[in-house]
């Protein structure tokens, strides 16, 4: 497993654990805390998120496979999925966590086949398998874990330091991604390097042969 992967894995784990801490408590949230919250809002609230995601994230993913930038783009969709416990946290209105759903579905639409496309193509041949168990092992065991710390927090706490925590989860699986960035771009600014080499000692080594 290469570094890419490796930091695709651990920003994942952030990010999804992050929202383990919320998803379990958040129907009890918006149906206590919000205005016009129930049992059926959170549940459309959840149906927004899924429905905006399906939509934007086919789309995209056509537009990807043309266009790159695939590092850029999975840092603004998680940057935007880091934002959503702290607009919970900040909602005094359904219409508020509607929007927050909104956001959470955009950004996911961005980030999930932007993350899939990286992840796919660093596999390593003949243990694909094996990498995909891993990271599906290590995400769940992180969402089972927080879910359970999640309502522990929220029932001795309050939900606003269960918000804070997921948004600083969240926060901290985008950074790493600015890493993974950085590295991207010294691998091309390196194989530029040894192209404008290529370049210029090919007719070098052409002539040498004469």
């Amino acid at each position: 497993m290469n570094r890419t992967m490796k930091l695709l894995m651990v920003s994942d784990i952030f990010v999804l654990t992050g929202f383990g801490l919320i998803q379990p408590i958040l129907a009890i949230y918006v149906n206590q805390d919000i205005v016009g919250g129930s049992v059926l809002t959170a549940g459309i609230a959840s149906a927004i998120f899924m429905l905006t995601k399906s939509l934007v994230q086919l789309p995209f993913s056509k537009y990807l496979d043309t266009h790159g930038r695939k590092v850029k783009w999975l840092i603004f969709g998680t940057l935007l999925m880091a934002l959503v416990p702290l607009i919970y946290l900040t909602s005094r209105s359904i219409y508020q966590v509607f929007l927050a759903e909104l956001i959470y579905g955009i950004g996911s639409g961005l980030a999930y086949p932007t993350w899939l496309g990286l992840w796919s193509v660093n596999l390593d041949k003949g243990k694909e398998s094996f990498q995909w168990s891993l990271y599906s092992t290590s995400t769940g065991i992180g969402m089972a874990a927080t879910g359970a710390a999640g309502a522990a927090i929220a029932d001795l706490t309050g939900f606003t330091t269960t918000f804070l925590l997921a948004g600083l989860m969240c926060g901290l699986g985008c950074l790493l991604l600015f890493y993974l960035e950085g590295k991207r771009a010294e691998k091309i600014e390196t194989q530029c390097q040894c192209k404008q080499r290529s370049s210029v000692l090919g007719p070098l080594a052409d002539l040498l042969k004469l």
